[in-house]
């Protein structure tokens, strides 16, 4: 019964995982799947001069699979927390989404803390949605 429970779970999608890659030689689809140490690296010698972002074209599947077990799935979606610090970290909007209204309000003036706190959130944000589950979970809602 448990295991039907985590073999169902979808946190990451892979049609999104497969759009990011087209952007993967920055790094985008690995920091996606919670890599965020092999997306720093794609990120800065161009997707590992563009062997690794071809080779990533046939290990995003396994990427998702990993990504869906090791993230505790919930309400908030991955997805689109993705997307927002994506397209609109720099403003808060991922972390207005995520109910963390104080520092939202602090990215939104100071446009994510100077840069730094939008690299933070690549670095973090699967993490930091995971735990939110789990503390739903623990406490009951």
């Amino acid at each position: 019964m448990e295991h039907t429970r985590i073999a169902s779970q979808d946190t990451h999608s892979k049609v999104v995982g497969y759009l990011l890659w087209l952007f993967g030689f920055l790094g985008a689809h690995r920091f996606y799947y919670g890599k965020p140490v092999t997306g720093t690296i794609w990120f800065f010698t161009l997707g590992l001069f563009g062997i690794g972002w071809l080779i990533d074209l046939f290990l995003i599947p396994s990427m998702d699979r990993q990504a869906d077990l090791r993230f505790q799935a919930g309400p908030t979606n991955y997805t689109l927390a993705w997307l927002l610090l994506t397209f609109l970290g720099a403003f808060g909007v991922h972390r207005f989404y995520l109910g963390k209204w104080v520092s939202g309000l602090i990215y939104l003036c100071t446009l994510g803390l100077f840069g730094l706190g939008v690299l933070y959130d690549f670095w973090t944000l699967n993490d930091q949605i995971s735990m939110r589950h789990a503390k739903r979970g623990v406490f009951g809602g």
